[in-house]
């Protein structure tokens, strides 16, 4: 009978991790997405939200799409940039994707 004893704690455990699972992995998505947001922040300012007036524009509240394009002209040097050029390359089409969903759900 021993075994059962252990096996009911060890089947407690288990299906807490399956339960909890999910959270923690929308977790980690969360914190990897801000991670790689974390990247502009230097020049575009925390959550997106550069300087008022300043010569870089806000990221936080633009439409998603627009920051595709706009990266991916960055990219292929459609646009110029000083340095967006080469910090675009940096950057897979699902990271850009990911950064551009992140900073449209900001708030301006």
């Amino acid at each position: 009978m021993p075994h059962k004893k252990n096996l009911i704690p060890a089947l407690a455990t288990l299906l807490a991790m399956l339960v909890t699972a999910p959270v923690c992995a929308a977790d980690a998505q969360k914190l990897y997405t801000q991670g790689l947001a974390a990247t502009c922040a230097n020049c575009h300012g925390t959550q997106g939200k550069s300087i008022k007036d300043g010569a870089l524009p806000s990221l936080a509240g633009m439409k998603s799409d627009y920051l595709i394009e706009q990266m991916q002209a960055f990219k292929t040097g459609t646009r110029s940039a000083t340095i967006m050029h080469q910090i675009s390359k940096g950057f897979s089409e699902e990271q850009t994707k990911q950064l551009a969903d992140y900073f449209a759900s900001q708030k301006p």
